[in-house]
């Protein structure tokens, strides 16, 4: 049975990542990209799926677990009854292709060591072909290859590639699995540095990034261990960001709201590269903008919420029924129908993060601003259609107020870019775009008897997206609109302190046409804190902030959601969306309430009088 998720790990390479538990054990492992085929599957099902144990025979027990510095190789240190061990696991960023190296050290007595691999491709359904070569072994399944290499004799038998040794003090031994290519056209090559030098090289290439982080206030190992985890969820070949690793980790234990985040949602990627652009990464927001201007390929108005790590556009949404699901949670999927969806706030976000590269000096591209004039071409059509929403609701398409709040974002960045920056544009046609959306959502999102804007016009129930109205400069935090909405989250959404997306007491099905019952929402906490912090109660601010930090793994990862039922981080692990707001509250609270570059640029400027 798979560990709770706060006993898991992040490793990565930029490329794809893997989930090892503090047993030892590789549970997940997608190659050679983040959303490719899992050949380690045994965090959706059993061992027989697909896992990589490695850990101590002789009844030992796991002491500690920590990151090397700021890097992502992991050292997990064991105790058994003659001695203490310690293994060490990365992933290298070395350009040679995806590989996991694993590097067991003696520390004191003696030890007794099992390796056990099982290879399980497409998900656990098709298990490897193991093809020993000495102490290498070749796997192959179709067009999937890897190569094993070991610093000790092995055994393959049914399946398994199973190693036995023993460590005393100052022995090493190091093992490697790479990706071979299509086929295995493209062996792993025989002088790859030894996996000491590996990890050596790893850590090294982490900490040089992490030193670059210009954030300077307190928390800031958790900012840094976020932007890590936001770096390591990016696809370097491509610029590419994923939500998370991860497929089908349920919202709500047992339940059936189990997406795959394993793609680039344009609405992440925005978040994501505004909290890298307020740590003084520039070089992450070119990558990323090189990306989507691929994947839109010219057309803004095909524009889609959600993309491939390349920018595919085609990702079927399918059910693997041969996999019975974390804790029993079904169905498990594969692919993502959001990829289908009306999103209109996602033109705002989009705009509102090429401003932010602007103002932070990101060299301009002429071609990102011709696609930005084609998408405020479209959305001075369209604003007005109604869409899924944020939360990707399968049910009715609506006008959710959230949506025409982010196209007020569009239509003022859009104003912004002619100001501030002398681009060329229709300034006035904006302004009077940007005067009408606010006029509208003021009149048609606020239901002045309940003193609180609602999840879409004509509704009763208020929406956590909402909470980031502040944020984008659209009223002020004190505002009696946004108090009173603030009072309406905290007295309908609030569950044990933490904030729910929407009702989820039976009347979400009417929304998203699902089963009620999902975990508390961790990003939509963040935000309340926000509003807090933005309206002067530093105090409250901060009370949320560090019961977030609290919710936090002991290696500083947090999941999409938290189920206070069960006291368990739910929903796909880690999450870019949970680690961005963490920088960005820590970033206001460093700032006395200025904050990061979204919050200082809302501040002053809201509901212009144009």
């Amino acid at each position: 049975m798979p560990l709770r998720l706060e006993d898991y790990a992040l490793l990565g390479d930029t490329h794809t990542a893997a989930l090892v538990g503090y047993d030892g054990s590789i549970d997940w492992l997608c190659l050679p990209r983040f959303d490719s085929d899992a050949c380690f599957a045994a965090l959706l099902g059993r061992p027989e799926h697909g896992r990589w144990l490695l850990s101590p025979t002789d009844r030992a027990r796991p002491l500690s677990r920590r990151y090397r510095g700021d890097s992502l190789g992991l050292e997990t240190e064991y105790a058994g009854t003659e001695g203490r061990a310690r293994v060490i696991d990365c992933m290298p960023v070395d350009g040679g292709g995806p590989a996991v190296v694993r590097l067991v050290e003696g520390l004191e007595g003696r030890v007794r060591i099992r390796s056990r691999l099982r290879l399980c491709f497409d998900y656990g359904k098709t298990p490897a072909w193991l093809r020993p070569e000495g102490r290498r072994l070749r796997a192959h399944a179709g067009p999937n290859a890897v190569v094993a290499d070991s610093d000790v004799d092995f055994t393959v038998d049914q399946g398994d590639c199973t190693a036995d040794f023993l460590v005393g003090a100052g022995d090493r031994v190091g093992f490697r699995l790479a990706w071979s290519g299509p086929h295995g056209a493209e062996p792993a090559p025989p002088d790859a540095p030894p996996p000491a030098d590996s990890v050596a090289a790893t850590e090294r290439w982490w900490q040089r990034w992490a030193d670059r982080c210009a954030y300077v206030g307190e928390y800031r190992e958790a900012v840094v261990r976020s932007l890590v985890v936001l770096k390591a969820l990016s696809h370097s070949p491509s610029g590419g960001i994923v939500a998370a690793p991860t497929t089908s980790l349920p919202e709500f234990l047992g339940g059936v709201r189990n997406w795959d985040h394993r793609y680039c949602w344009l609405r992440d990627a925005t978040f994501t590269l505004l909290s890298l652009l307020d740590a003084g990464y520039a070089q992450e927001a070119v990558a990323w903008r090189e990306w989507l201007l691929r994947a839109l390929a010219g057309e803004p108005d095909r524009m889609q919420v959600v993309y491939g790590v390349e920018g595919e556009r085609l990702l079927p949404e399918t059910e693997l029924d041969w996999l019975p699901g974390y804790e029993g949670s079904l169905p498990v999927r594969i692919g993502n129908a959001a990829s289908g969806q009306r999103q209109s706030d996602v033109h705002g976000e989009l705009m509102d993060v090429l401003h932010h590269a602007r103002v932070r000096g990101v060299s301009p591209d002429p071609d990102a601003w011709r696609v930005q004039r084609a998408l405020m071409d479209f959305l001075e059509s369209h604003w007005r259609d109604p869409d899924n929403g944020l939360w990707e609701t399968r049910g009715p398409r609506r006008d959710f107020t959230h949506s025409k709040v982010m196209a007020w974002v569009a239509a003022d960045r859009a104003v912004e870019a002619v100001e501030r920056f002398g681009l060329d544009g229709p300034a006035d046609r904006w302004r009077r775009l940007r005067r009408e959306i606010h006029r509208e959502v003021c009149e048609r999102g606020y239901d002045a008897d309940r003193g609180t804007f609602t999840q879409y016009y004509g509704s009763a129930e208020p929406d956590a997206s909402l909470l980031l109205i502040p944020s984008v400069g659209f009223l002020p935090a004190d505002d009696p609109r946004m108090r009173g909405t603030v009072a309406a989250v905290e007295r309908e959404l609030l569950q044990d302190g933490l904030v729910l997306r929407y009702a989820t007491d039976g009347r979400s099905e009417a929304v998203d046409g699902l089963p009620a019952g999902e975990g508390s929402f961790l990003p939509c906490t963040f935000w309340l804190a926000d509003n807090h912090i933005l309206r002067g109660d530093e105090r409250r601010g901060r009370e949320l902030f560090e019961r977030l930090l609290d919710l936090r793994n002991d290696l500083g990862l947090l999941s999409e959601e938290y189920d206070t039922g069960h006291g368990r981080l739910v929903g796909n692990f880690p999450q870019t969306l949970s680690h961005i707001p963490l920088v960005a509250t820590a970033q206001l609270l460093a700032g006395g309430g200025q904050g990061p570059a979204r919050h200082r640029s809302a501040r002053g400027r809201h509901a212009p009088a144009d």
